[in-house]
């Protein structure tokens, strides 16, 4: 989530032509667009990172029914 905050905070910035930014080329924003893709919709799935927040999500509904369940 970080790289989505560091790709729209440089894109205002270039696009704002702010100090250094504003000779920064284009290219280099839309390569942190691509590499936050693959990141996405590649990686984050082949390392399993997604399910994993999931499977924790599910544990702790489990769990909060469970005490809810024997109050």
């Amino acid at each position: 989530m970080p790289i989505i905050f560091v790709i729209v905070l440089l894109s205002a910035l270039r696009y704002l032509e702010v100090g250094p930014f504003a000779a920064l080329s284009w290219w280099w924003i839309a390569g942190l667009f691509v590499l936050a893709f693959v990141w996405f919709e590649f990686i984050e799935r082949a390392l399993g990172l997604d399910k994993r927040k999931e499977h924790k999500q599910a544990e702790k509904n489990r769990k909060d029914r469970i005490k809810r369940t024997l109050k």
